[in-house]
């Protein structure tokens, strides 16, 4: 937008979905009417002022949640809310059973890289860029050791703030969680191997022609159930 345009302010609220403010936390602004959007603004830099004053982040982190949580639940955004889903009774106590871990992260092992639209060491900054690429292409699939050291973790996602999963891959993809709740006995044991892709992609495609795929591979390693961590 040059220097004459004026910005209105739909126009601004907008520009946080892959715009040019794209700022991935607050994306979801873009999807909130134009008095929510206000009401939003308004009620964070309250809080900011507050969180300053009392020396306390805790309620500017509760004011984004709601923020978020009026825009993925109030009815803007379709596709977010189902009446019904193909859920299976689990046919075993969790203590007796195997676990596996499918995130749609984007983590890989570093030396790993699945080279997304055949890109060789593909920046986050091209990711985002490159989003509406992204989501046209067949997801691919990246196979994570559970021994794997936090320290060899990589992440790359065009589709939501990373900088959270790099300090701490467990944010988005919790494979050492689920080792300590191993230890604890809270199941059996888990799969040698976890997974992760990069949820923005071709949905149709991942849902009729790759996920079958999938589910072969990670049944092979005798799971008995997987945790799914969408982001």
């Amino acid at each position: 937008m040059s220097q004459t345009e004026k910005e209105t302010f739909e126009d601004f609220i907008k520009s946080f979905f892959y715009g040019s403010r794209s700022d991935l936390s607050f994306k979801f602004i873009s999807e909130l009417s134009q008095d929510h959007a206000s009401e939003f603004f308004q009620g964070l830099f309250t809080t900011l002022v507050n969180a300053v004053d009392d020396d306390d982040l805790a309620s500017v982190k509760q004011c984004i949640m709601e923020g978020q949580t009026r825009s993925y639940s109030g009815g803007q955004l379709k596709g977010f809310t189902y009446d019904e889903g193909p859920f299976t009774p689990l046919e075993k106590p969790l203590s007796e059973m195997t676990l596996s871990l499918l995130t749609s992260s984007g983590h890989f092992v570093d030396g790993d890289d699945p080279r997304p639209l055949g890109v060789e060491n593909m920046t986050q900054a091209e990711a985002e860029s490159r989003i509406m690429a992204f989501i046209k292409e067949e997801p691919q699939l990246s196979t994570i050791p559970f021994d794997t050291k936090a320290g060899q973790m990589r992440v790359r996602h065009g589709g939501y703030d990373i900088r959270a999963a790099q300090k701490d891959p467990n944010v988005a993809f919790p494979f050492e969680r689920l080792k300590e709740l191993r230890t604890k006995g809270m199941f059996k044991t888990l799969t040698p191997n976890a997974f992760s892709f990069v949820g923005a992609c071709a949905q149709t495609r991942l849902l009729k022609k790759t996920l079958p795929g999938w589910t072969h591979t990670m049944q092979a390693q005798g799971m008995d159930a997987v945790v799914l961590v969408p982001v």
